[in-house]
């Protein structure tokens, strides 16, 4: 997934079990979003604004990102201009080594 900002960064962490999402469009509100048992949550060294999320049950990994995306929906403003969010970028099965 991931992070599309225009002014404010956006920061996203791991709070025990919950995705802590703070700074969206500059609101003092933190948004927590459970992690389910069996989704692993990676902040991705490569790429600035990434993170990934993997597990077996493809379903509970679905869920978690569309929550994560669902969170950030831009309400009240031109969708056209406000493109803030946080968005899956890839999808696909890990590939074996």
């Amino acid at each position: 997934m991931r992070f599309v900002y225009s002014h404010f960064p956006i920061n996203v962490s791991l709070a025990g079990t919950d995705v802590e999402i703070r700074n969206f469009l500059g609101e003092r509100r933190v948004r927590r979003l459970p992690l389910p048992e069996g989704v692993t949550y990676v902040r991705s060294a490569d790429v600035k604004d990434q993170i990934e999320l993997s597990g077996n049950d493809i379903s509970a990994v679905s869920l978690t990102c569309a929550r994560i995306q669902q969170s950030t929906n831009v309400r009240h403003k031109d969708i056209r201009k406000f493109l803030d969010g946080i968005y899956v970028s890839e999808k696909g099965a890990i590939p074996e080594e």
